[in-house]
């Protein structure tokens, strides 16, 4: 019988590090720690030895095409499918950037969603049937950080495809480009990835129904990471716990949902987000 893989995106550092820990602690099967620095990569995978937990390694770059490729080719020829892929890689600019908001819209679109859909397009063929896949996204990801009922209830149609999906998302970016975000989409490039990042979930998760796979998006907590400058309440392990909990735990119908970082499942359409948790401050 084939060997069981668990794949971790952006894993060097953070959620991901922490997620990638969890995994080699429990999880029946080879983990895989990716990063797009080899050096910071293979220092993270040395650490997790340390602590007797035996990681792998390899080199991964979800912003370039060719590295997705080179992966995918590795793990099939090495294993032939995948059973955990979490996408946890993505950025996120400071409240007190100085750099120009189309600047910040284009980068965090790219890497959050674009490069998320990506990955996804190339792997998604190694998925064996009844694999789990999880889309790292945030509180900031739910559908009422965005201001237009109209836009609201395009990401929210039953029927919204890949395509028109990141047509949106590329209005964004053009939006902001004439300074006319504000209004429809709100001030955070963060938020609108993310809310792109669990409606995609969703049309993923209608796509790979038959074949028993399930996809969900998550909210890891505000987690004291680089991307927080360190502020937040939860450690890197306690952010990864969500995550880890539909890796491994969760009943399989569970599938195409919104999960908060207390496990439950959240309703992404609701008019506001859960009342006791505060809005994450990274934008």
């Amino acid at each position: 019988m084939a060997s069981k893989v668990a794949i971790v995106t952006g894993s060097n550092k953070g959620i991901g590090f922490g997620i990638v820990r969890g995994l080699c602690k429990r999880f029946q099967g080879n983990v895989y720690l990716t990063s797009r620095n080899e050096q910071r990569g293979k220092t993270a995978v040395r650490k997790l030895k340390e602590e007797s937990l035996h990681p792998n390694y390899h080199k991964l770059d979800v912003t370039k095409k060719e590295s997705l490729e080179v992966f995918r080719d590795y793990i099939q020829k090495q294993y032939g499918g995948i059973d955990v892929l979490i996408n946890n890689a993505a950025i996120a600019f400071r409240k007190d950037s100085t750099m120009p908001a189309i600047v910040q819209a284009e980068r965090t679109l790219f890497v959050n969603y674009f490069s998320l859909l990506s990955t996804c397009e190339i792997l998604f063929p190694l998925l064996r049937k009844g694999a789990r896949v999880i889309n790292v996204s945030s509180n900031l990801g739910h559908l009422s950080q965005i201001p237009s009922s109209t836009l609201r209830n395009k990401l929210k149609d039953k029927n919204l495809t890949v395509e028109e999906l990141s047509d949106l998302m590329t209005q964004y970016v053009d939006a902001t480009r004439q300074g006319a975000q504000l209004l429809k989409w709100g001030k955070s490039s963060y938020a609108v990835s993310k809310v792109g990042v669990v409606a995609l979930t969703r049309i993923q998760q209608r796509m790979l129904h038959d074949r028993d796979i399930k996809v969900n998006a998550v909210h890891p907590g505000y987690v004291a990471t680089d991307m927080t400058a360190h502020a937040g309440p939860l450690t890197i392990d306690e952010g990864a716990q969500p995550a880890l909990y539909l890796a491994l735990d969760a009943p399989d119908s569970v599938r195409g949902e919104y999960v908060w970082s207390d496990n439950t499942v959240v309703d992404w359409e609701a008019s506001e987000m859960p009342k006791h948790v505060k809005q994450n401050p990274v934008e």
